[in-house]
């Protein structure tokens, strides 16, 4: 007896159009890495495939500054630490095109005007969502935030673990990357310093 499987991917109604040229260099890596393209499994991958990058490379499609355009500016007087944590994400490497999976935080010292939480995930995911490394994606969210918030201070810390490394090469799982960017109060004021990456769980 078969086993019939019911993918969504079969109805391609309202989905995009994959090109044929995108679908032939999908095929030729997939014959390239030993396998049968024609082999009815694979018949429908290119165009899975090309989908899949599509929604993985969204990033390349807007402005993540967009996202800092509305803020509000009856804070109260409120003119402490903003932290925001814990912030999954995904990313492909620009090398391997392997994923790069991890969490951010981030933080950021208001003056007069703050953004809603949800923007600073958004901000984020604008830039993971492109081929990256983790040391730019890192200082790109950190410079959107400072040059469109002008806050006293900026702070973002983002630790991840790279496909390319744990599934390739030295093959290594568990091994996490961490890097950070810090502008303005928190690179210049140690207290500051100290406070949010405590905050941050890098105390």
């Amino acid at each position: 007896m078969s086993c019939q499987h019911d993918h969504d991917d079969e109805n391609t109604s309202g989905k995009p159009d994959v090109p044929d040229h995108v679908q032939d260099a999908i095929r030729t890596l997939i014959e390239w890495s030993g396998d049968d393209p024609k082999r009815e499994g694979l018949l429908d991958t290119p165009k899975r495939v090309g989908r899949a990058w599509l929604e993985y490379c969204q990033g390349y499609q807007e402005d993540p500054a967009i996202h800092m355009s509305r803020v509000f500016e009856e804070v109260g007087g409120y003119d402490e630490l903003v932290l925001l944590k814990d912030i999954p994400f995904q990313s492909h490497c620009e090398h391997h095109m392997a994923p790069i999976t991890g969490k951010a935080a981030i933080a950021y010292m208001p003056k007069d005007k703050v953004v809603g939480i949800s923007k600073l995930a958004r901000v984020l995911h604008g830039y993971a969502r492109r081929l990256q490394i983790q040391e730019r994606l890192t200082a790109e969210v950190a410079q959107c935030i400072w040059d469109h918030l002008d806050p006293h201070g900026v702070a973002v810390v983002i630790e991840a673990q790279h496909g390319c490394m744990t599934g390739r090469g030295v093959r290594t799982p568990g091994v996490e990357m961490i890097t950070s960017c810090l502008k303005g109060c928190f690179l210049d004021d140690p207290r500051s310093r100290k406070e949010v990456m405590s905050l941050m769980g890098y105390g």
